[in-house]
């Protein structure tokens, strides 16, 4: 094949028609690039579940071809796979300062970093990985240090703008490179992928810096102390929090395993200026009068072990919620866990607290671009082919019309699924097979040893509970020596129903019987088949039934 009829491979393993888990795969000929290897966290029917990954099992099966993953920036949903997805894929990966530093932080707790090449890469630089040459463009997000890529292909150029929004008065470092994007626009833009997130809401997203006016407002007026949840990785949230303590005489205490780590790493680089005196330690809070006080924490998505969940069930070993303390929510609940944020300000409620959240006061704004943002960045690069990332089916689609509103052609918008391969070039766009993609569930030290067998029977006994059959019979002849005993756990409290419970001997018992000499699947499926059916007439509850039959 010529060169010139070679086409580019866009494989997405993750980030799309859901929240989380980004990852972008790019092919061409002989050479891989990714961008990005993000984790998603479990939804309620993953009972059991930390964490879900992308399924990488294509990246491992090409690891020769793959020259190196590109990370846009530090949030767990583009970085938080890395630990898992390093260990079976020996490449470099590249970020800025920030980026890098929040990921060696994850690859040391994991014991990996001594064997993991990192490389450090400034806005603006461009770096050669075989057939693809990546631009990274200055951007602004909800984290300092993010970028957008331009993918400079022997096909064309993509523009990858990941997560961002368009803040003129970021709280550091420049605005978002708009004149970069024109200047690529202006020269030819094959595909566009762009963030989704926010399509939904009209308008432009606040700049961070109106943050900061919301909180001086609450410091000034504050009579007690203050306590602000946010997410240990908004470290521009942070300082202005800081700045605000400073600015009213306050101290300010880190609270939260992943804050303390976090903002430990950013005062490191520079990105987080506490001054000198201010920084005080947790264990040390009760030296100091309430009203001189802020504590920064985690557990702004009401995580049941985040510090602060632990704060409202008074179960911190430091930190007790008192009448008179100020609590601020400065997050969105993430879709999913509303219930969770709204059960701990409840309980904060209960200890007294006057607790500030985000349907109060503007406490919060998001990172990610509304639709005039996007109209700009669409109306900048005016791409041939655009393909919408990062978000759910619904924000795809939404996105799909709002770029066809602008004047782009219906075919030239591509809807993809995980797994699925586009393979494009100059004169033609086309989706064309698929890779393994998928799902890989983390639960404790397991990857992946939890399947949909095991996430069924966990979703059965939690809704319907256990019955045990156990009965001894002899091996010879198959009599029963002792039982059956029938045990419940989850399904009905045995105490409170004896009779019942007897009867479902007696039934287990006559199975037996009548299966005398027939072998132990057959007497096993019986007594679960009678069971079943006896246990449904009486409650119209199924739960699970596990017959064991031991022979002495």
């Amino acid at each position: 094949m010529s060169k010139g009829k070679k086409k580019l491979k866009v494989i997405p393993l993750g980030g799309l028609g859901e929240i989380g888990k980004n990852i972008t795969v790019f092919e061409y000929g002989n050479d891989i690039l990714v961008v990005d290897c993000g984790m998603a966290f479990p939804d309620d029917e993953m009972l059991g579940i930390d964490l879900v990954l992308p399924d990488t099992t294509y990246l491992v099966k090409n690891k020769d071809r793959v020259k190196g993953i590109v990370v846009t920036h530090g949030h767990e949903d583009h970085i938080g796979a890395l630990p898992y997805v390093l260990r079976d894929l020996n490449v470099p990966v590249y970020g800025t300062r920030l980026t890098l530093g929040l990921i060696e932080y994850k690859l040391e707790e994991h014991g990996i970093l001594s064997n993991c090449k990192l490389q450090t890469v400034s806005q603006g630089q461009t770096i050669d990985f075989g057939a693809f040459k990546v631009e990274f463009i200055r951007s602004t997000h909800s984290i300092a240090d993010s970028v957008a890529l331009a993918i400079h292909t022997p096909v064309g150029v993509v523009v990858h703008t990941s997560d961002f929004k368009v803040d003129y008065t970021p709280i550091a470092g420049e605005a978002i490179d708009l004149p970069r994007f024109a200047e690529l626009g202006k020269k030819g833009v094959l595909l566009l992928m762009c963030d989704s997130t926010n399509v939904e809401r009209p308008g432009y997203t606040m700049s961070e810096r109106s943050v900061g006016e919301a909180f001086e407002e609450i410091f000034v007026n504050a009579k007690g102390r203050i306590l602000v949840a946010t997410f240990a990785s908004n470290i521009h949230r942070i300082q202005q929090v800081v700045n605000a303590a400073v600015k009213y005489n306050r101290k300010v205490a880190i609270c939260g395993r992943s804050m303390i780590n976090v903002s430990k790493k950013a005062m490191e680089l520079g990105y987080l200026i506490i001054p000198e005196g201010v920084l005080v330690d947790i264990e040390r809070i009760k030296s100091y009068r309430q009203e001189k006080l802020v504590i920064i924490s985690t557990g702004s998505q009401g995580e049941p072990m985040s510090a602060l969940a632990r704060m409202a069930a008074g179960d911190h070993r430091q930190v007790e919620i008192v009448p008179g303390d100020l609590v601020v929510i400065s997050a969105t609940p993430i879709p999913g866990n509303e219930k969770s944020v709204s059960g701990v300000i409840n309980e904060l409620f209960k200890k007294g607290a006057e607790v500030v959240y985000e349907a109060l006061a503007d406490i919060h704004v998001s990172g990610h671009a509304c639709q005039e943002e996007l109209k700009l960045m669409h109306q900048l690069i005016k791409p041939k082919y655009f393909m919408p990332v990062h978000g759910e089916y619904r924000h795809l689609k939404q996105h799909a019309n709002l770029a066809q509103r602008l004047g782009m052609a219906q075919e030239n918008t591509l809807i993809m699924e995980i797994g699925q391969v586009l393979e494009i070039n100059t004169s033609q766009a086309r989706i064309n097979g698929s890779v393994p993609s998928g799902k890989v569930l983390v639960d404790g030290l397991g990857i992946g040893d939890v399947g949909n067998i095991v996430l069924r029977d966990r979703k059965h006994l939690s809704e319907d509970g256990l019955i045990i059959v156990v009965v001894t019979v002899q091996k010879e002849t198959g009599n029963v020596i002792t039982g059956p005993d029938v045990i419940s756990r989850g399904f009905v409290y045995v105490r409170e129903a004896e009779a019942f419970m007897d009867e479902a001997k007696q039934l287990a018992k006559d199975v037996l019987q009548k299966c005398q000499g027939k072998n132990w699947s057959v007497m096993k499926s019986t007594i679960k088949d009678v069971l079943r059916d006896y246990l449904y007439q009486k409650t119209k509850r199924n739960p699970m039934i596990l017959p064991i039959i031991m022979d002495i």
